[in-house]
């Protein structure tokens, strides 16, 4: 397969920019008007994640075909949005002829059987996933939102107990779909870890411009159905015995994930050694940190230790500055793994301060949602997810 081609043809129908996506959805769901209900009722935004990620995966396709994991776990998630076997002809179809309409002359037989040929095999691996997890998954999980608190102007706090058995493991995250906001699926992060009935806290927090934040945040009230999409994440999950220090740095409403694997190693802690574990929440002002007392609470474990920094906020009588400047300040980093959890600016910051501070770049984790292997590392936000098909 030549990759050359793929990513160098991909790059000229890149600089074409929305007119290529236009294209692309117009031929789809003129050719297939079915499809048209399995995406967004408003297009903005969620059209060009869905163009630009599938032309990332399939011009990775030989590093994707050495670590096929990424790409089946797109396959599982996609039954949530309806997505089957008979669907992905019709993206196909539409991908290349938006290539073949952009590209005009370069677009001979061969680059059209190399693209067909990369397509489908990345195709096969997500139909395959799918048809496996549909053996005892589900597409979604229903569930309800049984307690609402309001913590701060921007940041609220629901409790969702899910009508089947749920399994997480704290770190994780999830995609939710709210009924207010039908087909925008977003990624949260429980804040706990499983509890024995089944009930998990998700921090909303508003996001500025955001087509779902607003309203989870505002409108959802108890009583509500939502749906659950299923968990996800690797970065976080590391066994107690694994490492002896964690520095978990969390940016907002990043602090849930972390927060979940705080409530983890309290359990542990009763019959088992934990970490030690220092947690700095940086917010912009005080009122922003909605978790202080519970964090403060928990520093009579001895192996806990909570630093709340503020960046935005000259009359607050603590640590001020960025989170990530102050968590590679003053610090012994020996040994130290450290997990970085917040917006893609602020992990970026966290990441680039604590490397210049001394800490090697394989102890710093953070979630790349939506990335393919091989490509360079690059934080997400949580909340974003891009639908394929």
């Amino acid at each position: 397969m030549n990759v050359e081609a793929l990513q160098s043809s991909w790059r000229l129908v890149e600089r074409v920019g929305d007119e290529a996506v236009q294209y692309f959805y117009s031929h789809l769901f003129l050719a297939h008007p079915e499809v048209r209900d399995m995406f967004p009722i408003r297009m903005t935004g969620q059209r060009e994640k869905f163009f630009a990620a599938l032309g990332r995966i399939v011009s990775n396709v030989e590093t994707l075909a050495a670590d096929p994991e990424f790409v089946a776990q797109l396959g599982r998630d996609h039954r949530r949005f309806g997505a089957v076997g008979a669907h992905y002809p019709a993206a196909g179809a539409s991908l290349l002829a938006t290539l073949a309409h952009f590209l005009g002359p370069r677009w001979t037989d061969e680059l059209a059987q190399t693209w067909t040929d990369a397509y489908y095999a990345v195709a096969d691996i997500m139909i395959a996933a799918a048809d496996n997890a549909a053996a005892d998954t589900p597409a979604w999980w229903d569930a309800e939102i049984v307690a609402t608190e309001r913590r701060s102007i921007d940041v609220t706090v629901h409790t969702v107990r899910p009508f089947q058995p749920y399994a997480y493991e704290a770190g994780q995250a999830l995609a939710i779909e709210i009924p207010q906001r039908p087909r925008l699926w977003r990624y949260y992060s429980p804040a706990n870890a499983p509890r024995p009935d089944g009930t998990f806290d998700i921090h909303v927090q508003v996001v500025d411009g955001g087509q779902v934040s607003t309203t989870f945040a505002r409108q959802v009230r108890p009583g509500d159905q939502i749906r659950l999409g299923s968990p996800v994440g690797r970065a976080f999950q590391i066994p107690s015995d694994a490492v002896e220090s964690l520095l978990l740095v969390a940016g907002g409403s990043g602090l849930a994930p972390l927060r979940a694997l705080v409530d983890r190693f309290v359990q542990e802690s009763e019959h088992s050694a934990v970490p030690r574990v220092q947690l700095l929440h940086g917010v912009r002002t005080s009122w922003n940190l909605y978790d202080h007392e519970a964090l403060t609470a928990l520093t009579e474990h001895p192996w806990f230790s909570y630093t709340p920094v503020v960046s935005e906020d000259p009359g607050f009588h603590g640590v001020q500055g960025t989170v990530g400047a102050v968590a590679a300040r003053g610090r012994d980093l020996n040994g130290v793994t450290a997990l970085v959890c917040g917006s893609p600016a602020m992990v970026s910051a966290t990441v680039s301060a604590l490397t210049m501070a001394g800490m090697p770049r394989h102890a710093i984790r953070f979630e790349t949602f939506g990335q393919a292997p091989g490509q360079t590392a690059e934080p997400r936000r949580m909340n974003e997810v891009a639908q394929w098909m």
